[in-house]
């Protein structure tokens, strides 16, 4: 058999968990006699040792010529002190190599700021595409043409394909062994790296919004009463009550604290509550849906739909037993 050849290019910063993060999963991508269906190799720039974002070095065994041959070339991300992610711009030689892979056929992708070399290349341009939450603003700076969506795991263009940060670089990859071999090969390879064998692309990227420390004028304790409470309707005024404050005080001292408006935030929370019973429980839907607030299932999968791009039926599927 054959084996898909996948190059993984490595530049200075790279990224450690975005290098590891193709070879564990695609080895682990197997037939049924153990035979592995893609072979991984690293690659950098005149093959010469890289330094990591965590200050070790990586000393691959190829070239950028391994990108004259390869099925998938994967592009793992780069940390602060990259250059590309300060003024966009990547080496010649780089360049040329990614677009000659692209222009012959070859699948190419990213993980997390690697987005950023590719749309350096111009293989983003006026396509769809994702990165880090974190550096969106400046991935728009630096690369007004590319149609950037921050708020999901990973953009499949077809051709071309980007991933989020982090976590996100293992679902790309897990999508693409699902893609050439089918859901029985991924989620054993899933299984075999012990992670979520499926999180769809327009997913959301769970961005944490994290709540400030109460103060003495806070919206904390309204906020603690609403959480104990979703289950319930849950009206501004009583909300305000509960922390002394006008309506219109208590919803501007919210936003500030919170980054959102009360309505928004409520609807977080009740997402976030519906997850913990999708994931934990064997509630049908109707149920989750009344005890989150939203009161019909139908509620619940239009907000589930809208935050997380994902059904309550396909999310508990993530974290059931794969086949």
């Amino acid at each position: 058999m054959e084996r898909h050849l996948v190059a993984v290019l490595a530049l200075d910063e790279v990224v450690g968990f975005d290098l590891g993060t193709p070879p564990q999963i695609f080895n682990s991508a197997r037939d049924e006699q153990e035979r592995r269906y893609y072979q991984v190799r690293i690659c950098t720039p005149g093959g010469r040792p890289v330094r990591s974002a965590a200050r070790f070095t990586v000393t691959p065994d190829h070239g950028l010529e391994l990108l004259e041959r390869a099925d998938t070339v994967i592009v793992a991300g780069v940390h602060y002190g990259a250059r590309v992610l300060e003024d966009g711009t990547i080496p010649d030689d780089v360049r040329e190599a990614l677009s000659a892979a692209s222009a012959r056929g070859a699948r190419v992708m990213s993980i997390c700021t690697g987005a950023f070399v590719l749309a350096a290349c111009g293989l983003l341009d006026g396509r769809r595409a994702t990165t880090h939450w974190l550096h969106a603003d400046n991935f728009r700076r630096l690369f007004p043409r590319v149609d950037l969506d921050p708020d999901v795991l990973f953009v499949d263009g077809g051709d071309v394909l980007t991933s989020a940060g982090v976590g996100a670089g293992i679902d790309l990859c897990l999508h693409l062994v699902r893609k050439d071999h089918g859901s029985d090969v991924a989620n054993k390879a899933a299984r075999r790296c012990v992670v979520p064998p499926w999180r769809p692309g327009g997913q959301s990227q769970y961005i944490e919004r994290p709540v400030p420390q109460a103060l003495d004028s806070s919206t904390a304790p309204a906020r603690a009463w609403a959480l104990a409470h979703l289950d319930e309707p849950v009206d501004l005024r009583v909300l305000a009550g509960h922390a002394r404050m006008s309506v219109r005080t208590f919803t501007r001292r919210f936003r500030e604290e919170t980054g959102v408006s009360p309505g928004k935030w409520l609807t977080q929370q009740r997402v976030e509550r519906a997850r913990h019973l999708l994931e934990t429980t064997d509630l049908a839907v109707d149920q989750v849906a009344r005890h989150a607030g939203f009161g019909t299932g139908a509620a619940l999968r239009q907000q589930m739909a809208a935050s997380l791009g994902v059904s309550p039926t396909a999310y508990r599927t993530t974290f059931r037993s794969a086949g």
